[in-house]
């Protein structure tokens, strides 16, 4: 594969579908990283057969050199996307869409980048424009992404310091929704990424708190992705008292 004419399609394609200019880089990380933008601005719309091969082909190629990680146990810090499980949990907005800011370094971000845009037009063909309750959840293939499946749940944002008592009980209804729809799906294990931290401003260890305590009596394989020194502290301490 000629990977830079098969990117410089990718991003021909899109810009000429959806209506952007852009100045064309000439490396293949600049590349890469104008495909993404590109890919988190896009309206969900029929792709053809041409472009979802192209993309598919460097998103594969992304992957190998990240390299693929399997057999974790339950604690892993690092790129969700590199996880080969049954199914991967997404931190969604409400819209269920992907985030929509070239980009932004969010969780909601990097698994849509790398499944592909078929992950953004799935879940518009489940949601026909409703929106994700919180504490609900949907669930998509995976597409590029080595999990089979994709667990979009809405967490709650935090206005207080202090979550409230609902606030609590909406997050670790994510949780039961998540391992609901993964033992539905006949899943045998599943890797949970920190919902409603960070910008949603749940307390961290509260919400690893309430992430252990809920997992606790399922049959499932559950993995607690981290990518933050602190929050690996906070987990790994919870999980050897339990």
């Amino acid at each position: 594969m000629d990977r830079i004419k098969n990117i410089d399609f990718c991003i021909q394609y899109l810009m000429n579908r959806g209506g952007v200019s852009a100045c064309v880089p000439e490396t293949l990380p600049e590349k890469q990283l104008l495909l993404r933008a590109l890919m988190n601005v896009w309206e969900p719309q029929p792709l053809s057969t041409e472009f979802l091969e192209a993309q598919d082909a460097e998103l594969q190629a992304q992957l190998n050199e990240k390299g693929i990680v399997v057999n974790v146990e339950n604690l892993w810090q690092g790129d969700i996307t590199r996880l080969k499980v049954d199914a991967i949990v997404n931190a969604a907005n409400c819209q269920g869409l992907g985030c929509w800011h070239p980009l932004h370094s969010c969780i909601d971000n990097a698994i849509h980048s790398a499944a592909g845009l078929q992950l953004r037009q799935a879940c518009n063909d489940m949601l026909q424009g409703s929106l994700i309750n919180t504490g609900d959840a949907i669930i998509t293939h995976g597409y590029n992404l080595p999990a089979k499946w994709v667990i979009h749940t809405v967490g709650p944002i935090i206005s207080q310091s202090v979550p409230t008592l609902e606030e609590e009980r909406k997050l670790a209804q994510c949780y039961r929704s998540c391992l609901r729809l993964a033992e539905e799906q006949g899943c045998h294990s599943i890797a949970f990424c920190c919902i409603s931290t960070g910008e949603f401003h749940f307390p961290n260890r509260r919400a690893a708190e309430i992430a252990v305590e809920t997992c606790r009596d399922t049959q499932l394989q559950v993995i607690f992705n981290v990518f933050k020194d602190t929050d690996y502290d906070i987990y790994r301490q919870l999980l050897n008292k339990s």
